[in-house]
Parts: C-alpha cells; sequence; structure tokens
C-alpha cells in the first residue's frame, strides 16, 4: 500500500484551493487535493509541506489533520493522508497540474474527484460543520495572558485555525507588547516560526495598518536578509497594502530594487512577484519614470505559466497607461 500525503488549503476566504490532474495521468482530468507520495524517512508533515512547494511554489501552515483513507483502485492501493492548512498565497504556479481553483467549501460536493478524494471532501466537509459548533471552545478567552515569550511561542506554533490567529492578532492590537514580539518572531531563524508570527502580524496590519507604520524602514531593510521566504511574502504583502508615502525617499529605492529583483528572479515564489508587481506599480504612481522599467519586466513574465500571474500582469500594464508619460519630478 502506498502512503500518500495531501493538502486541504483554505485561503483568507475559507475557500479550498483543488488541482485538476493531466489527461494522460493514471486519473484523466480529475480533480484533487495536492499531495504526493511520503520519501522514505520523511515525516508525513515534511512530506506535505514539500510537496504543495514543489508542486504549487506555495507556502503553508498546518492546522489540523484529517482521519485517513484507504482505497484500492485495482491497479493500486493507496492510503490518503489529509491536512487541513493554511496559506496567504493564492496563486499557484502549476508544474504538475494543469488547472486550479478555488472553492467555496459548500460546494466541494459537485467537483469531479479522484475517488479517494472524494472521501477527504466528506470528511472535511464534516469537521467543518462540528468546529462551527465548537470553534469558540478552542479559542482562549480574551482576558488570558501571555506570560512569557515561550508562551507565545508555543501558541503562536500550534496555531490550530484561522480564528485562532485572528485571536493572537486582537490581543496584538490591544497588547503592544505583543505586536512587537511578532515582529520580532517574524525575523526569527526557525523558518516555522517566523511564517506563522508573519503570517499572524498580516492579520493586524489588515485591521489596523497604522501599527507597522513606525516599523516599515525596518522591514524594508530587512528584504533583502532574509532567507525565508515565507516571512518575505508576508512582510511584501504588508507593504503591498500600505500607503509608502510613510517612508524615506531612500527607502523607496531600497523597496524598488528589491522588487525588480523578485520580479527578475527565476527563483522568487509567485505570490512574491505578484506583491512585488503591486509596489511597483504604488511606486510608478510617485515616480513615473519607474512605469517603462515594471511594463518591460511584468513582459518578461509571459513565459511563467502561471494564469494567476499573467492576469496580474494585465492588470498592472493596463493601470499603468494611465500613467504621465514624462518623468517624474516627485523626488526631492
Amino acid at each position: 500500500m502506498i502512503t500518500v500525503t495531501c493538502a486541504i488549503i483554505r485561503n483568507e476566504e475559507d475557500e479550498v484551493l483543488v488541482v485538476q490532474r493531466g489527461e494522460l495521468t493514471d486519473h484523466p482530468l480529475k480533480w484533487e487535493f495536492p499531495g504526493g507520495k511520503i520519501a522514505p524517512g520523511e515525516m508525513r508533515e515534511d512530506c506535505i509541506i514539500r510537496e504543495v512547494r514543489e508542486e504549487l511554489s506555495m507556502d503553508i501552515v498546518i492546522c489540523e489533520h484529517l482521519p485517513e483513507v484507504e482505497y484500492d483502485y485495482g491497479h493500486k492501493e493507496i492510503r490518503l493522508v489529509p491536512f487541513i492548512c493554511d496559506t496567504l498565497d493564492e496563486l499557484p504556479f502549476l508544474t504538475e497540474h494543469v488547472a486550479y481553483k478555488w472553492i467555496p467549501v459548500d460546494n466541494l460536493v459537485s467537483v469531479d474527484f479522484s475517488e479517494a478524494d472524494v472521501f477527504v471532501a466528506k470528511s472535511y466537509l464534516e469537521q467543518c460543520k462540528s468546529d462551527r459548533s465548537n470553534e469558540t471552545q478552542r479559542i482562549p478567552d480574551k482576558s488570558q495572558a501571555v506570560a512569557d515569550d515561550l508562551d507565545l511561542q508555543s501558541m503562536i506554533n500550534n496555531l490550530m485555525s484561522m480564528q485562532e490567529a485572528e485571536w493572537v492578532a486582537s490581543s496584538a492590537i490591544e497588547n503592544p507588547a505583543i505586536f512587537l514580539k511578532l515582529l520580532e518572531f517574524s525575523y526569527s531563524s526557525d523558518k516555522k516560526l517566523a511564517f506563522r508570527a508573519s503570517w499572524t502580524l498580516t492579520k493586524v496590519c489588515d485591521k489596523y495598518p497604522e501599527m507597522i507604520y513606525p516599523y516599515l524602514m525596518q522591514i524594508v531593510e530587512a528584504l533583502d536578509h532574509l532567507d525565508n521566504e515565507s516571512a518575505q511574502r508576508s512582510f511584501l504583502r504588508i507593504l503591498s497594502l500600505t500607503d509608502l508615502n510613510r517612508i524615506s525617499n531612500k527607502h523607496h529605492g531600497l523597496l524598488t530594487e528589491h522588487c525588480f529583483n523578485a520580479l527578475r528572479s527565476g527563483f522568487s515564489a509567485i505570490a512574491i512577484k505578484a506583491y512585488a508587481m503591486e509596489i511597483l506599480y504604488q511606486l510608478a504612481l510617485k515616480y513615473p519614470e519607474l512605469a517603462n522599467e515594471l511594463s518591460a519586466s511584468i513582459s518578461m513574465l509571459q513565459g511563467e505559466g502561471s494564469a494567476g500571474i499573467l492576469a496580474r500582469g494585465r492588470m498592472i500594464l493596463k493601470k499603468l497607461t494611465s500613467l504621465p508619460k514624462e518623468p517624474g519630478s516627485s523626488q526631492q
């Protein structure tokens, strides 16, 4: 029996990602949850994180397990190990599948899944019904204090749902010390801690963007030195939604250079390229002379293969056509 992992990946709208197999595979044109075989000696959790990165160029946070599914396809027997996961990335870069879509949870029953994935989808729907009634029991009381750094680290590393992340974010809004710890942990060499802390930090900034204003220049200066792509994309997401007039002209230059390098790199994740495009467009509003370089960089992405990034690029190119043609005089 072959043991295979799969990921039920949720986005910020609580939709679920499904991917379609190719016509020449053993389940032609069927939809499935992304995942793959466990390598010898590999932990199941490590397997699904690796598979999702390899297949989709996405980072995920594992939140929960679902019951395993055993299924006999006739030519092979599999044990499917499902994980419920969250992500900030909404633009998969397909390397093994031919299509993807984000599906509202209640619409999963209408998807033409491979047989084993049908059972996973049903199990997830049952889990969702249970979660809706029990969610408040798992979230700490709002008055509960975080005793020390280790308590907070443990809480972040063991987040089990979007609602729990929202609770930590709310605590950070009410307690600046927790906000500063989230920022500190986002730079951690512990990649799991840094990803979850920066992921939670984005939720704080979504509600109260002004909390990050004093630290924007610090974040810009750190971007080139972050070897954790997950934290980097969280920071770029925050910057893409922030008023960039809050940072100096010098930091505009640093951010411009970083984002252009990300667009031109063959190794940057799709989400990073998407956020970099949006940031550069905002900077081009202030510095119209950047528009031609941004247009050229986006045009170079046409062979990237991701429908999502191409659509984002076309949208930015359309907006760029309305910018002034002459160089701006806004630099001081």
